[in-house]
């Protein structure tokens, strides 16, 4: 599963980049960046495979483990919620309605 994952990575941090706030790089939110794109890519991991078998892997200096049955969609919204201050808004928006 080493290629797939790797590949895995690859998209994940493409994705994040291209969700990117015009003028951050990937540099400056790099505290945020890689543990974001490592839930992205365990997360599309578990996807592929039923999310059986898959304990722990590392991506750069970060090593996610996964314990307790953690869900798909709970990885994925951690990495939003970490990287949220860098990324463009998803265009979801509350508006007032007078009454």
């Amino acid at each position: 599963q080493e290629e797939l994952l790797s590949v895995l990575c690859q998209a994940a941090q493409q994705e994040l980049e291209g969700r990117l706030r015009p003028g951050v790089t990937p540099d400056d939110c790099e505290s945020a960046f890689v543990p974001a794109a490592a839930w992205m890519a365990l997360a599309w991991l578990n996807t592929g495979n039923g999310g059986e078998g898959v304990t722990a892997f590392t991506a750069g200096d970060v090593t996610i483990r996964k314990e307790g049955g953690r869900e798909t969609a709970a990885l994925l919204d951690q990495a939003g919620r970490i990287m949220a201050p860098y990324l463009q808004d998803s265009g979801f928006a509350f508006l007032g309605v007078g009454g």
